[in-house]
């Protein structure tokens, strides 16, 4: 690594009641894969939006190569050679990837000048793309390359990536990994932000740690241990998930030849999906995304009536159950989209309570809302999922993304569901916040409830369920034992690989 190439000095923000950085200072080096890590809150994304000018700070400097820099949009952070690839990818289903392209430039070429240059360009760096491919029909995985390759044809000094890997396989992470270093080896710099921690040690040669607005440690990730780096984030200790002593009983849920077309042309329809559910089992479900997740969870909760295939609670047919007649039998579920779906966001975090345990809580008498009732029970969710917030007044919107996951589905466990379906429990939740949701889902499988965990993360599927099923292109594969697998094998299945002498040898 040579000199640095982007210094931050002082850098400092505040918002209304909360001082997002505080007198931030830190390096990347030219051609240094650098990791930012913090848990939620702890100002990860106010850094980042500074520097690729979308926030402007309230105090302190930067320098590009010595030089003074100080973008006041993200136009001017990328004539600069700063690039981001957000969490979220922001492209158009209906378009092709070469049109997709074409709009996050300011003076794209003739269409196939460009379809040339992304060819080339995918080509070199192992990520290949057809250009003419409409993005609707792309894996989330190829999704990711084409947001890649349009910072990449920016010819871009740093490279910004928040979680690259939350929607990829572990194969597509390896080849994600041999392009950053290309990128690296090529004399690119990358600020990374993962919570996933295995992978900082893996690929990052340094990493800057946020607590709470500061800056508290930078570190080799390499030559510290993965707990040493969360202890590092989160300020103290915590304990990892301990494993459930319970055994699984009686059959809970049980789904047959479950079909479900999909509800617009860029979704994916259930294929005759079975499986079942014992009281005390977590069994998890993996997938890349945008293989039949959310419309899973969908029919499982009744917010989509399937017609064909049947679902069975406890022996009784729900199949044509809505979602309110489900969760008063004791079936809830927790969906991915955590602000729209989970959460209203103009509603406060009492009134989100109610939305969903209003039945189970007798939050309703005689058609009024017991509003003290409702606020009781949200200030407990507040208290016992360490949801940080002002008040449980405030709107679902003023949290963090990791701080309302914590709050929707420890409002959803705190109802004392029998079966309770989630999707993505973890995501975007820092590493003590996970390990905390996690051990809140055994410890309710233990008291003799049914998990379905639906997750792109593979260790936390290895770590907490006790039988796995993938979903590839709408169709779920059969449950394995956890113990019988690894991630590569989970991994194949992912990707659609089935076949019994392929993904197991003890079928």
């Amino acid at each position: 690594m040579g000199q640095p190439l982007l210094s931050l000095r002082g850098l400092t923000k505040a918002y209304p009641g909360v001082i997002a950085n505080d007198d931030v200072s830190f390096e990347i080096g030219e051609g240094e894969i650098h990791a930012l890590l913090g848990e939620n809150g702890a100002g990860k994304s106010t850094l980042v939006k500074m520097i690729y000018g979308l926030v402007q700070p309230d105090a302190g400097e930067m320098t590009m190569r010595a030089a003074p820099f100080s973008p006041s949009e993200p136009a001017e952070a990328r004539r600069s050679g700063v690039a981001m690839v957000f969490q979220h990818f922001s492209l158009f289903d209906a378009l092709s990837v070469a049109e997709n392209v074409a709009l996050g430039m300011e003076m794209p070429p003739k269409t196939r000048d460009l379809a040339r240059q992304i060819r080339e360009v995918s080509e070199a760096y192992g990520l290949p793309l057809d250009p003419f491919r409409t993005v609707g029909t792309l894996s989330a995985g190829e999704r990711q390359r084409v947001e890649i390759i349009r910072c990449l044809l920016q010819d871009p000094k740093l490279l910004i990536m928040d979680e690259p890997t939350s929607v990829l396989t572990p194969q597509e992470v390896d080849i994600l990994f041999q392009t950053l270093r290309k990128l690296r080896s090529e004399g690119t710099s990358i600020l990374y932000i993962s919570h996933k921690l295995e992978e900082i040690r893996a690929l990052c040669d340094t990493a800057t740690i946020l607590r709470l607005g500061k800056k508290v440690a930078t570190c080799t990730p390499r030559d510290t241990t993965a707990r040493e780096l969360a202890e590092m984030m989160v300020g103290s200790s915590f304990a990892a998930p301990a494993a459930k002593a319970t055994r699984p009983g009686e059959v809970l849920l049980e789904v047959k030849s479950l079909s479900l077309p999909a509800p617009d042309a860029f979704a994916t329809p259930l294929r005759g999906v079975s499986l079942s559910l014992r009281a005390g089992e977590v069994l998890g479900i993996g997938g890349v995304a945008g293989n039949g997740q959310d419309e899973l969870l969908t029919a499982l909760s009744g917010e989509r009536l399937a017609p064909q295939g049947t679902i069975a609670f406890k022996g009784k047919d729900v199949s044509r159950s809505g979602p309110l007649a489900r969760r008063a039998l004791g079936l809830l579920s927790g969906p991915e989209e955590r602000l729209g779906h989970a959460a209203a966001p103009n509603m406060s975090l009492v009134e989100n309570g109610v939305l969903t345990a209003s039945r189970r809580e007798k939050l309703v008498r005689r058609g009024f809302i017991d509003w003290p009732g409702a606020a009781r029970f949200a200030e407990r969710v507040i208290e016992s999922f360490d949801v940080r917030t002002p008040s449980a007044q405030t709107a679902a919107r003023a949290l963090s993304g990791g701080n309302l996951q914590k709050f929707v589905i420890g409002r959803e466990i705190m109802q004392k569901p029998e079966v309770l379906v989630v999707n993505q429990p973890t995501w975007g939740v820092d590493a003590a916040a996970a390990a905390a949701i996690r051990q809140a889902l055994l410890d309710l499988a233990s008291e003799g409830a049914g998990i379905v965990v639906i997750s792109q993360d593979l260790d936390e599927l290895m770590e907490i369920s006790d039988r796995f099923a993938a979903l590839n292109e709408g169709r779920l594969s059969g449950a394995r034992p956890v113990a019988e697998l690894d991630i590569e094998k989970i991994g194949l299945m992912m990707g659609g690989a089935h076949d019994l002498e392929l993904v197991s040898s003890h079928a």
